[in-house]
């Protein structure tokens, strides 16, 4: 634990003097977790991310120009960064020598007083879990998985969730705790255990995008730099521009074959068939909970797109959906437009 050593010894200089031993950077391995980190100036943000499902990086894989997901995103911004890679494919970022590590790094990291984290699925998870922990101010969580306790979400039946049973799912940090921490939960609302943990994060903005949760075209939505574009601005700005973001996502429905592949991507998965009746009942759940919101908060995004998707095979549940969004957002002119053309 070479990060902890050094970090106890740099807290003994002034911040003149820590500044002046910047940059820094080394790796560290934790069991079955690879930890990477760089310094590079106290006054800039500090960034932990951890890697998602979907990798099986061994421990003969890591070598020094090994860097864990995230990394080199941080990296490019000039920002301070964590970043934790699991080994292997089943591995929720349980085990004990990791969490002992993190208990001790929390105390050893004052000098940086603004803090962000940034996860995908399994990574969205860790940060969640770790977030009171670490102190964070600010998260972005990409379809994050919320816990893998069987308890309190007896409905995520994914095959993952058997496996992950050989973990423990009852001791410390096993459940989200985000503390003071504020930010964005992105998720597909279509996909009915990713909405489900995403409701467990009541703390965070909802930014919904039709189409990009697990088992979907989450890759074809990487390959335009979707999940990159948006994760650079949090990163820079520790904010989003939601009126930007909701144009990025309208901007997809224009890639020359988005409905082509996202329509492949779910050939096979149970919450395609009937998607149109899941988005009358996707509407009953959000106009329930965010009916106080402010209209500008309210994402009809969603609705929309799946208009638009089923507008020549089915015009009149398009023109439904279409109608439902404008009692939700009045005079939305992409709303009207829509519906202009359908009548």
């Amino acid at each position: 634990m070479k990060l902890l050593y050094w970090l106890d010894e740099w807290l003994t200089h002034t911040r003149s003097q820590q500044q002046a031993q910047l940059p820094m950077s080394g790796g560290d391995l934790l069991d079955d977790v690879f930890v990477k980190y760089e310094f590079v100036d106290v006054n800039k943000p500090l960034l932990f991310t951890f890697s998602p499902a979907g990798t099986n990086v061994q421990q003969q894989d890591i070598d020094e120009n090994f860097a864990p997901w995230g990394f080199h995103l941080a990296k490019k911004q000039s920002v301070n960064v964590i970043s934790f890679q699991h080994l292997g494919k089943s591995n929720w970022f349980r085990s004990r020598n990791l969490i002992f590590f993190l208990e001790q790094l929390t105390t050893l990291l004052e000098p940086f007083s603004y803090r962000l984290g940034y996860g995908l699925s399994r990574g969205g998870f860790a940060v969640g879990a770790f977030a009171n922990l670490l102190q964070l101010d600010q998260v972005l969580l990409f379809h994050p998985v919320s816990t893998k306790n069987k308890t309190i979400a007896p409905w995520d039946n994914r095959s993952s969730t058997e496996l992950a049973q050989q973990f423990d799912w009852e001791g410390d940090y096993h459940d989200l705790d985000l503390g003071k921490a504020k930010g964005y939960i992105i998720y597909d609302p279509t996909n009915n255990i990713d909405r489900l943990h995403a409701k467990r994060y009541p703390e965070l903005t909802h930014l919904r995008v039709f189409g990009m949760g697990h088992g979907t075209h989450a890759t074809y939505l990487n390959k335009f730099g979707f999940y990159k574009q948006v994760a650079v601005d949090f990163i820079r700005y520790q904010q989003l521009d939601i009126a930007q973001f909701r144009q990025q996502t309208k901007t997809l429905r224009f890639k020359e074959d988005y409905y082509q592949n996202l329509s492949k991507a779910n050939a096979y998965s149970e919450h395609r068939l009937g998607l149109l009746s899941k988005a009358h009942n996707i509407l009953i759940d959000e106009k329930e909970a965010h009916v106080q919101e402010h209209q500008a908060q309210i994402d009809v995004q969603p609705l929309i797109d799946i208009a638009i998707k089923h507008q020549d095979d089915y015009p009149q549940d398009a023109i439904q959906l279409l109608e439902m969004a404008q009692q939700l957002v009045p005079n939305d002119p992409l709303v009207e437009h829509k519906l202009r053309q359908l009548l």
